[in-house]
């Protein structure tokens, strides 16, 4: 039997964890929206991520770049974010590799926002992409 594990990392199978946010339904913490964010790179899916974008920050247009595979996701910390709260931050490590085995690792501490019901990914500070043969 094979299986779908999600790309976030939480070992689940991604019908049942990232897979409906992708499809359309809304996260239920800024948590579970970075996940989503996190696996939706790592399948290429630029429409969730620029719908998942705040307004004020969203780019106009978003290429993915599909000689990239994103490989491991590291929640470090979470500030507020529950279902309850308005605002949240999520602190992460991602790593992936290049078509050509360049090891990258993205390190941020993104701020999420929540507008009518769902959460938005609002900005991430971030350091620079460290890349690594």
């Amino acid at each position: 039997m094979s299986t779908d594990r999600c790309p976030c990392g939480s070992r689940r199978e991604y019908a049942e964890c990232c897979g409906p946010y992708h499809r359309g339904g809304a996260a239920p913490t800024a948590e579970a929206l970075m996940r989503s964010r996190y696996s939706a790179f790592a399948r290429n899916l630029a429409p969730y991520l620029l719908g998942t974008w705040h307004p004020s920050t969203r780019p106009d247009h978003l290429e993915l770049d599909a000689g990239i595979t994103w490989r491991a996701l590291q929640i470090v910390d979470t500030v507020d974010g529950a279902a309850g709260d308005d605002a949240g931050v999520v602190e992460f490590r991602a790593v992936a590799r290049t078509a050509d085995g360049e090891r990258l690792e993205q390190h941020e501490r993104s701020t999420f926002t929540r507008v009518q019901g769902r959460w938005l990914y609002v900005d991430g500070g971030t350091g620079p992409l460290v890349r690594d043969r």
